[in-house]
């Protein structure tokens, strides 16, 4: 399995340094190219991979984390994402809610992601704190996620358990995408469990 994280701002370095903690080779991308990467490439070493936004976006698992008006431009890249798992790492700050309608952000984004599987996560804690390792105080830190695939949130479960953080999946209801969306009760959460 293959990963990317698009986006290098906080969010995007964030993720990169869990990826670099634990030996998981990851691509990284931006806009700007793969030159404005190669410090932080540098520094993560040799797993983190600065590469083209065209690379990283043929990854099996693709990370947005980017700002939520971006991601139609990277949806819109391929006619058919043929079921590879997209991340929604975004949050919907500054967003009208009547560009959401009733949906939840992650649905909004799987429409621009035409035959992708799109699982919500990431996205609940601060970039400075899901920096950091996820152990603390004698438990792991959780990790949320939601999406409408069963078999796309069981690959994003062991994908966040490698990365060291404790997954919890709220499944595929439409009310783990309200859990989890702009003002839900487990964004900004830092959640510990123990064994």
């Amino acid at each position: 399995m293959t990963y990317s994280i698009i986006g290098s701002g906080k969010v995007g370095t964030a993720l990169a340094r869990q990826f670099a903690r634990n030996g998981i080779p990851v691509g990284i991308a931006n806009t700007r190219g793969p030159l404005s990467l190669a410090l932080l490439a540098d520094e993560l070493g040799s797993t983190v991979a600065a590469q083209t936004l065209e690379e990283a976006l043929a990854a099996d698992v693709v990370i947005l984390a980017i700002p939520f008006s971006a991601h139609r431009n990277i949806g819109g890249t391929h006619a058919n994402w043929n079921n590879r798992i997209v991340i929604d790492a975004m949050n919907t700050y500054g967003v009208p809610p009547q560009e959401l309608g009733d949906q939840a952000s992650t649905d909004v984004v799987a429409a621009a992601f035409t035959g992708a599987r799109v699982v919500k996560s990431f996205n609940q804690l601060p970039a400075a704190l899901l920096a950091k390792e996820p152990a603390q105080d004698g438990g792991r830190r959780v990790m949320f996620l939601w999406g409408r695939d069963q078999d796309a949130n069981t690959s994003v479960t062991a994908l966040v358990e490698k990365l060291g953080f404790a997954a919890i999946s709220l499944g595929t209801t439409t009310d783990g995408g309200k859990l989890l969306g702009l003002g839900g009760p487990l964004i900004l959460q830092n959640i510990i469990k123990h064994q």
